[in-house]
């Protein structure tokens, strides 16, 4: 199945189009492209080789920085459903840090804007000091800010303390031991896929969960108790950096309200112990296939044989919105956050440093020479055509 020939059934039923959204990224990059000149020669000449990543470069002289932008989007609804914000600084950081660590960039500094209705000062504060612990654990330092209100410009859960957007731009520096951003140029076939799994939704996809839980469960679905909660690990004992998870939640809305984990410090480790990668994907909108296609640049495509499992949440959100498996794989992650490819000889050092800094990590497939994305999961092969 191509993802042109579901596009049409797949926006009716999540409210939205993953080829359109796609389409005008595109146009609005190639206008932006066409501002490279200004900079040219200069401090800050943007890198010309990058398009369709996950970040661009930027250039001082030698130093070589990158830079991205990105924000939380509408699960920002369920924290304002359940009155809680302090995961929502690990979906921040996690969406700019991790779309930096694929092209090779180790996060430094991040600088963000919220834009308000109308101000609440404890639920601000309460989002900083999320971002203040994320921002610990990924090492990077929050460096600018502006809160900007708005009044009825901007809305959200109605009765909520505060409707707000966050939005955010973080800045890295290339990891010594390369010598030019991670592109997808050197991906060839032969080379080996690792996975890092994901223990959540991680902050894409929730207009199709949303509609999908209002369908099934009505108005106040974040009230809903999660019969999956199966209590084999307590809040404590957690894998991730944080103590909400999809195992240990009680309710749909925690479910959906269980915060990205941070990729970038894990990544940053298999750089620091010299093990080659050639690429890497974040793995967001558009699931596996669309956003590992953004690194696959020499014709080439993948098998992946061994994924982690989709998440029983997934499951369960999957038959509640009516869609089949090959849709899901499209909207969320399936438990699969990002994807890294390295030579097979180096697939199992790979992913075992990963595991020794907290990561669940295993060997997930391979580069083939044919162009389609191949998965054979539970579900049975699903192939995404180039």
């Amino acid at each position: 199945m191509s993802q042109t020939s579901a596009d049409t059934n797949l926006k009716a039923t999540a409210g939205y189009s993953i080829e359109e959204g796609n389409a005008a990224s595109k146009n609005a990059y190639h206008w932006a492209q066409k501002t490279f000149s200004t900079r040219a020669g200069k401090p800050g000449e943007p890198a010309q080789d990058l398009a369709g990543g996950f970040s661009n470069e930027i250039r001082f002289g030698a130093e070589r920085l990158g830079i991205g932008s990105d924000g939380i989007g509408t699960k920002i609804e369920v924290a304002e459903r359940l009155d809680r914000y302090d995961t929502l600084g690990y979906d921040l950081i996690a969406m700019v840090a991790d779309d930096l660590i694929v092209a090779g960039f180790v996060p430094t500094n991040l600088s963000n804007i919220i834009d308000v209705n109308t101000l609440n000062y404890e639920v601000v504060d309460e989002l900083m000091r999320g971002l203040h612990d994320a921002a610990q654990f990924s090492q990077i330092a929050v460096t600018g800010g502006e809160i900007a209100e708005l009044g009825n410009r901007i809305g959200g859960y109605p009765g909520a303390k505060m409707n707000f957007n966050w939005c955010s731009t973080a800045v890295g520096v290339l990891h010594p031991s390369l010598e030019r951003p991670l592109s997808g140029a050197n991906v060839r076939a032969g080379q080996a896929v690792v996975a890092l799994r994901s223990p959540s939704f991680r902050s894409n996809g929730y207009s199709l969960a949303r509609r999908a839980l209002t369908k099934a469960f009505g108005e106040k679905w974040h009230e809903q108790p999660y019969n999956e909660a199966a209590g084999t690990q307590a809040a404590g004992e957690a894998t991730s950096n944080q103590q909400l998870t999809t195992e240990n939640a009680t309710t749909w809305g925690e479910v959906m309200l269980a915060p990205s984990l941070i990729f970038s410090p894990g990544v940053a480790a298999v750089l620091d112990a010299g093990l080659p990668l050639h690429a890497a994907a974040h793995i967001t909108g558009g699931g596996i296939a669309d956003n590992f296609r953004r690194v696959l640049k020499n014709g080439v495509g993948a098998e992946l044989d061994n994924l982690f499992a989709p998440l029983p949440a997934m499951q369960q959100l999957a038959e509640l919105a009516g869609i089949t498996p090959q849709e899901a794989y499209l909207y969320w992650n399936m438990g699969n956050g990002m994807l890294l490819v390295t030579e097979p000889e180096q697939a199992e050092a790979v992913a075992e440093t990963l595991r020794a800094h907290g990561y669940q990590a295993q060997v997930a497939g391979r580069i083939t020479p044919e162009t389609d994305v191949v998965l054979r999961v539970g579900a049975g092969e699903l192939r995404y055509e180039a």
